[in-house]
């Protein structure tokens, strides 16, 4: 066992003991750092020796941080003040985390990531920026993402109008030969980073795609990938199992999983935004076949007998930060009989150790569950029905035979939520899909109805913005266990924001992403109540947690 990783689990630590004794019987580390796929699957599958690059990165890249240190030095010098990234899942998840907890050193520009195809969030960000002095990510692995793009086109045009050589402002993170990069090359971007093809969007943090931006906000990356490849080398090939930090953790969910499936986490304030990263990583690489671990991340707090005995609660804590209300947490968690693990970051910079372990136990975990952990073969359903929806409506995408509840007909609405709860089952959870502008007012509200749910219900809850939960929790929504409750809710945007080149406005693209992903989780058969807040966001979501508190 690391002396940072502390396992309370009772019961769940003979099965740990014993999954690791098997891993070492059958040399589990040699055969992870060979590449070898009969880890997870006798036969050969797609996408697994080829998406094992992530393990090498942390020695790899150093080779690479002097030039990315000196492009952010150029940037800097030349008085960008904003830079922004267009991304969205394993593209923008990294770096949003990096600037929430590092912020961007003095004179090196700040950070928005846009992920979001809402109107109101993309006109938010741009009256923010004085686009003279503005840099945009356009970060894509495929080259292909319809949201990326989009938001691509739109500030291209933005920027076109305002600057001699718009394309100056552009740089491009994607696969080597990806439509993106011909596009990169025709409109002279300033820089195309060509990314590892053998590292999949979620495990990214340490190709360009995390350290692009964590050099451009002015971080040390150098000491960031230190700490990664101190975590490589505990888990490296020549270690015991039963010593490698990385395939403990895995040990530990994947045995765990098979009886609490819900892995809720609790941080350290500096370090609290941590588990949105994680939330992508855990449940797009195990939400499959009927199988998965739920991230919870950010949930609001209740007493520990409010908690259903699905839980695994992990406690990521940062030395030195008092933080007695989770000291408190933790021993109720324990006294109460909950399993949990806790696992102390010295300082910040562990964050680049964490994330290489976690992808270590989370591919590992694959291993005992039974799941490809490297692919997401539910997340192509949305994406068709949002296409779908495109065609069908044209310019509008007009909803058409989605049952949609209006915050208008209070009425209605209550009876239709009342039948919705009646549904919900021990061990299940439930899921806020917010096709809504991220703002913090908004978010709040939202939190106060995941704190109504969670009571009324006892159940796990998770909240996530539309699209950008698509590109995560989504694979799971779909591929996972059918033991989720959905609300999804949408609202009528006053504005459109055209996107040049495409014939359609961001407002008819994020309605016709919603009626995909209904669509896709009725066909997967999944329990869902769709609610128009209208014009009024913030007057809806108060009638609708009226609503809920009331049933």
């Amino acid at each position: 066992m690391s002396d940072y990783q502390i396992f309370k689990i009772g019961e769940f630590q003979v099965q740990v003991d014993e999954r690791l004794k098997l891993w070492k019987s059958q040399n589990f580390s040699r055969r992870l750092w060979s590449k070898d796929p009969t880890l997870w699957f006798s036969e050969t599958r797609p996408e697994i020796t080829d998406r094992l690059g992530w393990l090498s990165l942390p020695e790899m890249m150093h080779d690479r941080l002097e030039e990315l240190v000196s492009f952010a030095e150029q940037v800097k010098d030349e008085g960008m003040r904003h830079f922004v990234l267009l991304g969205m899942g394993g593209s923008s998840l990294a770096p949003d985390v990096f600037q929430k907890t590092f912020g961007n050193a003095d004179g090196y520009p700040q950070l928005f990531v846009l992920d979001s195809t809402h109107p109101s969030a993309v006109f938010s960000v741009e009256e923010k920026l004085d686009l003279n002095r503005t840099l945009f990510l356009v970060s894509s692995k495929s080259g292909t993402t319809l949201e990326t793009l989009s938001l691509s086109r739109y500030f291209w045009n933005k920027v076109s109008q305002a600057v001699e050589q718009p394309g100056r402002h552009f740089v491009a993170i994607t696969d080597p030969g990806s439509p993106l990069q011909k596009l990169a090359i025709e409109r002279s971007f300033r820089r195309v980073f060509e990314a590892n093809p053998d590292v999949g969007g979620r495990y990214s943090a340490f190709t360009y795609f995390g350290m692009v931006p964590a050099a451009l906000i002015g971080m040390d990356v150098h000491r960031l990938l230190d700490r990664a490849r101190i975590a490589s080398e505990n888990s490296a090939f020549f270690i015991s199992e039963e010593k490698a930090s990385g395939l403990i953790l895995g040990a530990a969910l994947g045995e765990i999983a098979k009886k609490r499936d819900k892995l809720t986490f609790f941080a350290s304030s500096s370090i609290s935004s941590f588990p949105d990263w994680l939330e992508q990583l855990i449940a797009e690489s195990t939400g499959k076949d009927g199988k998965g671990i739920l991230p919870v991340a950010g949930e609001p707090s209740v007493s520990s007998e409010d908690y259903g005995q699905d839980r695994l609660f992990v406690f990521l804590t940062l030395k030195g930060e008092d933080d007695r209300e989770m000291e408190e947490r933790m021993n109720a968690l324990k006294q109460a009989g909950h399993p949990l693990i806790q696992i102390e970051l010295k300082d910040k910079f562990d964050l680049g150790r964490e994330i290489f372990s976690w992808e270590v136990a989370v591919a590992s975990a694959g291993s005992v569950l039974g799941i490809h952990p490297f692919n997401q073969p539910d997340v192509q359903l949305a994406k068709d029905f949002t296409g779908k929806a495109m065609e069908k409506g044209g310019k509008k995408a007009e909803e058409s035979a989605v049952d949609t509840w209006s915050i208008d007909d209070s009425e209605a609405l209550d009876q239709a939520l009342k039948e919705w709860l009646s549904q919900s089952k021990p061990r299940d959870y439930i899921a806020l899909q917010a096709y809504l502008a991220p703002t913090p007012k908004t978010t709040r509200a939202l939190q106060d109805i995941r704190l109504e749910l969670l009571h009324r219900t006892r159940s796990a809850t998770t909240l996530g913005f539309g699209p950008r939960f698509l590109h995560s929790t989504g694979q799971l929504h779909k591929g996972g266990q059918n033991t989720g409750l959905f609300l999804q809710i949408i609202d009528e945007p006053g504005m459109g924001l055209p996107v040049p080149e495409s014939g359609y406005d961001f407002r008819n693209l994020i309605k016709a992403q919603a009626e995909g992903d209904y669509r896709a989780l009725k066909e997967r058969g999944r329990r869902v109540l769709r609610v128009n807040l209208k014009t009024d966001v913030a007057k809806g979501l108060k009638i609708l947690h009226d609503l809920i508190q009331k049933e």
